[in-house]
């Protein structure tokens, strides 16, 4: 059944998303889908803008909390983590942990459509959610809100392999150009044992891809591959270095 303002109750739903809200109205455009404007001419706010923003800073606290679990990743690796959590699918499973799809006010149509758990719905839900609490209660406030909401998502993410990283991704064109995966080999080993950093070296058809570093052999292994992809050194059809 569509939401009303009569059944709508905002207060149930500040416990759920770990934010009580000054000026309710946020909330109520965050939550608010533009097929539910479109039935309502006199509801101008639906909660596209509201997504805009929540993107950009949704982007900066995922990316401010890997720098700070991640201290030995590259700008390569960073990238891609961030990747794997802030994507429609990742979202739309934060939104389904906090029963956001019940709260939303969709039209008739999204409604018989099942949009309540549409994962493009849901995500974009949780951006607008996430920069109608900013401006509510500034960036403190949302980064409370959507670490709390990653929760599950985020340690895997910083202690894993992701599906697709570079390392994936290298071996995937090496062994479609020429049948083969790379080699990775330590090349140094500085500073005490707390606290060493490695450097690691690709190599593939007898040539020297890249080379990169990491408090861990896996880090300075993946961010050698992550080095060998930006830099255009590998091809899917030489399987080694492209011509100069």
């Amino acid at each position: 059944m569509s939401q009303s303002d009569e059944t709508w109750n905002p207060a149930a739903l500040f416990g759920r998303l770990g934010h009580t809200f000054a000026d309710v109205r946020l909330l109520a455009e965050a939550l608010t889908h533009r097929s539910f404007v479109n039935e309502h001419p006199d509801r101008s706010a639906h909660n596209e803008r509201l997504e805009f923003l929540g993107d950009a800073v949704l982007d900066l606290i995922v990316a401010e909390a890997l720098m700070e679990r991640c201290p030995g990743a590259s700008e390569g690796e960073l990238t891609r983590r961030r990747a794997a959590l802030v994507n429609e699918a990742g979202l739309a499973d934060m939104a389904r942990r906090v029963n956001l799809g019940a709260a939303l006010r969709l039209g008739k149509g999204e409604e018989k459509t099942s949009g309540r758990d549409r994962s493009s719905i849901l995500s974009d839900a949780v951006e607008a959610v996430l920069g109608a609490v900013y401006l509510d209660a500034g960036y403190e406030a949302a980064r409370r809100v959507a670490l709390a909401w990653l929760g599950p998502a985020l340690d895997p993410v910083v202690e894993g392999d992701l599906p697709g990283d570079a390392k994936t991704s290298l071996q995937e064109v090496l062994q479609a150009g020429a049948g083969r995966g790379p080699m990775y080999r330590v090349v140094s080993e500085e500073g005490p044992d707390h606290d060493k950093v490695f450097e690691v070296e690709i190599v593939a058809g007898g040539e020297v891809l890249a080379r990169g570093r990491g408090r861990s052999k896996k880090e300075a292994e993946k961010d050698a591959a992550a080095r060998a992809l930006a830099a255009r050194s590998v091809t899917a059809t030489s399987g080694g270095r492209a011509p100069g």
